[in-house]
């Protein structure tokens, strides 16, 4: 830890950052503020090809930044690998944020299997396949760059209802956070975020219900999450209601903590199911 306190706080400006899951939410927000408020270049990934490039004309004419869009389904890993080549052919790539991910609200056996895989092919495979090939990249160069997993806080805590999801975030942490020691003495930073729920594309769904009261605004957790990376934070959640939450979860029994979490979303789910009949 001393080593990475040593090292800088990230400079972005005219620098290239990838950002994928770009086209909405929080990593479109995150793209954002990196060329209006930093300077940065971007490379932008999703599938949505018509988004990037509407994003692409946005950050170019508002910051006067450049920005290469690659459309890509992060589920295909033939695709994961184009995002790479692209982000780093023929420019030097000094940051990723590795924020791609899909998520299922609901019991766990109405999560069909194709849709399981999928989830485990974005929000696991693609991160692990990106951020083997990331690490030594920056590393070669030597220009203290870094990398930020976006994970959650139910990676954190089992969350009920979300349960596939909520595994797969608790890969990503332990992952991300094993290897940001990992990378000691090697010049490279890797993040660990791990935001609440937001208020994005992905949480408008009907299902959500009265658990909107706990998103947050998605240009907070944005600002948030650029200034971890900058910072090259360890593991950071956005919001001080959450960071108390990390704070004193260790002194909650663990079966009380996420039985409170599981009947707060039954409830919310079966008021919805009464509201549509």
């Amino acid at each position: 830890m001393a080593l990475l306190r040593a090292m800088k706080r990230m400079d972005f400006r005219s620098r290239w950052v990838l950002v994928t899951g770009a086209s909405s939410g929080l990593g479109r927000e995150m793209a954002r503020l990196l060329a209006r408020e930093h300077g940065a270049n971007l490379v932008i990934a999703a599938r949505r090809r018509e988004r990037l490039e509407e994003l692409k004309v946005e950050l170019e004419t508002a910051a006067g930044v450049e920005v290469l869009p690659v459309a890509a389904d992060l589920a295909n890993l033939e695709d994961v690998d184009r995002v790479f080549q692209q982000a780093t052919g023929g420019r030097e790539l000094y940051a990723a944020i590795l924020n791609a991910g899909v998520t299922h609200i609901g019991s766990h056996e109405a999560l069909e299997w194709d849709a399981f895989q999928r989830m485990l092919d974005v929000n696991v495979r693609s991160v692990v396949r990106l951020s083997t090939r990331l690490v030594p990249y920056l590393e070669k160069r030597a220009q203290g760059g870094g990398m930020m997993l976006v994970s959650s806080m139910a990676g954190l805590v089992p969350v009920a209802y979300q349960t596939a999801y909520s595994g797969t975030k608790a890969f990503l942490v332990n992952y991300g956070c094993a290897l940001h020691h990992e990378m000691y003495g090697r010049n490279v930073s890797v993040t660990t975020f791990v935001p609440g729920g937001i208020q994005t594309e992905m949480t408008d769904g009907e299902d959500f219900g009265e658990l909107r009261g706990w998103l947050m605004p998605v240009d907070k957790v944005a600002r948030e999450g650029v200034g971890a990376l900058g910072a090259r934070r360890f593991l950071y959640a956005p919001g001080m209601s959450n960071r108390l939450s990390l704070a004193f979860a260790p002194f909650v029994p663990r079966r009380f903590l996420t039985g409170r979490i599981a009947a707060t979303y039954r409830n919310a789910l079966a008021k919805v199911k009464r509201q549509g009949g």
